[in-house]
């Protein structure tokens, strides 16, 4: 059973050199939580929206995780909580998802 977990999130910067910094600062720290969590997490990807702006979210992470306790366990990994607190401050709004893929 693979659960499904995407975040998405709304930049706090306005200038785009910035926006720029704090993608680059969050793919790099979330992604390399995958290397914090190998057989918690199959797959984690963070990307950069690139269309409608005006009404899309800024950035998301789709990750796949091998059960829902493997999720859990991601989600109050000391290393989770470290990346979770720089993030914060890089964005204004955060909303979730988490499912169960057939």
């Amino acid at each position: 059973m693979t659960i499904r977990h995407i975040v998405s999130w709304k930049l706090a910067a306005t200038d785009e050199a910035e926006r720029d910094a704090a993608f680059a600062t969050m793919q790099s720290e979330l992604e390399a939580l995958a290397g914090f969590m190998p057989d918690d997490i199959e797959r984690l990807q963070v990307g950069r929206n690139i269309a409608y702006p005006e009404s899309n979210w800024d950035v998301v992470l789709v990750g796949d995780y091998p059960s829902l306790e493997a999720l859990e366990r991601y989600q109050v990994h000391p290393e989770h909580v470290r990346v979770v607190q720089i993030v914060r401050q890089l964005v204004v709004e955060r909303s979730a998802v988490d499912f169960q893929l057939d």
